[in-house]
């Protein structure tokens, strides 16, 4: 971890204060217009549109982009961004498949809220916050596989919502999870590219900083906002 945790109270209360007079509301991002006028009416396989759809879904997904962007952006040995990223493949793909095939529902407000915090908890990880409030840091692997888990439940929340038939469902579903994988190598593909460069110009140990609590802004907007979606909803 970064020599610069040392300030994470300070950089906790700065994310605090943003995402509390953030004007803007953010909602996740749920299949909607055409995309969801199609998946309505499918009636029989459909490989390519739902391995578009999974990809597009991934790649537009603001909320899991920043959770993989807080997972990798201190592993610098690919073996580790590989077993990392497994983790959370596995946690979000096993819950999608449960989730729509085994008719597990979970409301979508509160789900995305768990996604929300999962970015926090990975912005507030980076930069020491565990350490110097707990005096121990939780076991990564442990947590990117159950937040993986959530982020899961979090794509079969917007794919419940819209009454996939069952006609071809197994292979729309696999499709859409194929797509998924794809749009997440790709997203990755940009960001190590990005973190490659950023590593190697000076000054990134200090913006690193300021990277994480960016990413425990957004998390904290999220999280609130879902909150209020769901105590607005119930």
């Amino acid at each position: 971890m970064t020599k610069q945790s040392l300030t994470w109270p300070r950089v906790l209360a700065v994310a605090v204060i943003i995402a509390s007079l953030w004007p803007a509301v953010v909602a996740a991002h749920p299949v909607t217009g055409r995309d969801a006028v199609f998946v309505r009416s499918v009636t029989g396989p459909a490989i390519a549109p739902f391995m578009y759809l999974g990809a597009k879904h991934m790649v537009t997904g603001y909320d899991h982009i920043m959770f993989l962007i807080g997972v990798i952006f201190f592993l610098y040995r690919p073996r580790d961004v590989v077993a990392y990223v497994s983790l959370f493949t596995i946690g979000h793909s096993l819950t999608l498949l449960v989730g729509v095939l085994g008719g597990v529902h979970a409301n979508s407000h509160l789900v995305d809220a768990i996604i929300g915090l999962s970015v926090v908890y990975k912005g507030f990880e980076n930069i020491g916050g565990f350490e110097h409030l707990l005096g121990f840091r939780p076991n990564s692997r442990v947590a990117v596989l159950v937040f993986g888990l959530c982020h899961g439940f979090g794509l079969a929340t917007k794919l419940q919502e819209l009454k996939l038939p069952a006609n071809g469902l197994l292979t729309n579903l696999f499709s859409f999870n194929i797509g998924v994988e794809i749009g997440q190598v790709l997203a990755l593909g940009a960001v190590l590219i990005g973190l490659a460069y950023w590593r190697s110009r000076d000054g990134f140990e200090r913006q690193a900083v300021t990277l994480n609590a960016a990413l425990m802004t957004g998390g904290f907007i999220l999280l609130g906002n879902q909150l209020v979606g769901y105590v607005v909803n119930r």
